[in-house]
């Protein structure tokens, strides 16, 4: 058994028990995921069964060829990213939007390969580093309010606390549910709040108003649909137009899964006499083919899941435990009728949520140190205000390039690359459509 799945197999008890648990932190993805990529026009049934078949052999290759107990699938944050910036402010169609994605995790692939991830990681300064995190935290936060009709535009205000609605009210009800379960630490709470979420959006239409807020599909069971599989755009997807989105997922995917393996690590005790991962460019690897293969597949990028740290905890540390979470996905592949009908407005909490765990990037930055809390606040400010994860990596980094120059504390090649990474991302926004 440590030959298949690890040296750090503990028994099938104990690994089974880890997946089951870690699998059931991080099912909601089906549903967030579905309804997410759904608002660009690509069909609900074919993103549940791209979402299932990408975390479902993703996860699964993570166990058998990195032997780590780290669950993959697609990644929160960058499916905002996709859907509410790339296609709906872009205006680029989601066709060429799922070609960003396969290119860079192509890229990311490549840089894997090579073991080039540490120079590009040192060229970003400290506080971007960590104001990437909480800026796509807030933006994520900020879709999950606007969806939920709890906040909308203003004539007056860029934006306004919409009156309150049936939406709204099962909106408030399931946040404030969501804060207590997960307060009180349940590990399943996303599930129980949208499952709760769901039989009061039953009656609620019909009490308060004529409204129907949920409709109970006629049939449960469905045969997978792969239409979106191979449906991207190769050449449309390397414009100029589109570079941006694809470096824009290719730094969120280096920075996500290399501080996500890294402290997933450190919780399960496996790090090597360096004081690295285990198996880290394994990981990598499986983690950069399956943002490759989401594009193939017709999902946002794929990244390796904190929700992991739950199977760890339990005492999971081979990969058995990722094999368990992509052998439990693969029966949702015949339930998209039920991933559909859940309400928008239902998931909605769990994106606040998420995006509130992802502020957690905050405290590594010292506040006292303004060459780092200046990029920081940009980089986190301007990713909401702009829709934008580019514009905020963008000013961030110029800020600390002018800080670095005034106070003349810098290094010569960390400075170069950081100025040509500007200069390319700036010269690839003013082609684009802004």
């Amino acid at each position: 058994m440590n030959k298949l799945f690890g040296n750090e197999f503990t028994s099938y008890k104990v690994e089974l028990i880890a997946g089951l648990s870690t699998f059931l932190t991080m099912i909601y993805i089906i549903i967030v995921n579905t309804k997410i990529l759904s608002q660009t026009g690509m069909p609900a049934n074919a993103i549940v069964t791209s979402t299932v078949m990408i975390s479902a052999l993703s996860s699964i290759a993570m166990g058998l060829y990195a032997k780590n107990p780290y669950a993959v699938a697609p990644a929160m944050g960058m499916n905002v990213f996709f859907a509410y910036t790339i296609v709906d402010i872009w205006h680029i169609p989601w066709q060429t939007a799922l070609g960003t994605v396969f290119w860079s995790g192509v890229i990311f692939a490549l840089l894997a390969i090579f073991n080039v991830r540490a120079k590009i990681l040192d060229a970003i300064p400290v506080g971007v580093k960590n104001g990437i995190g909480a800026g796509i935290g807030v933006f994520v936060a900020l879709v999950g309010f606007y969806n939920a009709g709890f906040i909308e535009k203003s004539p007056s205000s860029l934006l306004e606390i919409a009156p309150i609605s049936v939406h709204t009210g099962i909106f408030i009800i399931c946040l404030f549910l969501l804060i207590i379960l997960t307060c009180r630490k349940v590990k399943t709470a996303m599930l129980i709040m949208i499952f709760v979420g769901c039989l009061l959006s039953l009656p609620f239409g019909r009490v308060i108003g004529t409204e129907t807020v949920m409709e109970i599909p006629k049939h449960f069971f469905s045969m997978p649909d792969f239409s979106l599989f191979f449906s991207i755009d190769w050449l449309g997807s390397l414009k100029i137009a589109t570079i941006p989105a694809i470096f824009s997922f290719l730094f969120i995917n280096i920075f996500d899964s290399t501080g996500t393996i890294v402290g997933l690590a450190s919780v399960a005790n496996t790090l090597d006499e360096d004081g690295n991962p285990i198996r880290m460019r394994e990981s990598l690897l499986v983690d950069s083919f399956s943002s490759l293969f989401s594009g193939l597949f017709g999902t946002s990028p794929s990244s390796v899941y904190v929700e992991s740290a739950v199977g760890i905890s339990i005492g999971g540390k081979s990969g058995l435990v990722a094999i368990t979470v992509g052998v439990l996905f693969l029966p949702f592949l015949f339930l998209s009728p039920v991933v559909e009908m859940v309400p928008m407005f239902v998931v909605a909490p769990a994106l606040v949520i998420i995006g509130s765990h992802m502020l957690s990037s905050v405290r590594f930055i010292e506040w006292d140190d303004l060459s780092q809390t200046i990029p920081a606040f940009l980089t986190i400010v301007l990713m909401p205000l702009t829709l934008s994860i580019s514009q905020g990596i963008i000013w961030g980094m110029l800020s600390w390039l002018v800080i670095s120059l005034a106070t003349k504390k810098y290094n010569f090649n960390i400075i170069t690359l950081a100025i040509c990474f500007c200069c390319f991302l700036m010269m690839c926004e003013s082609m684009s459509i802004f």
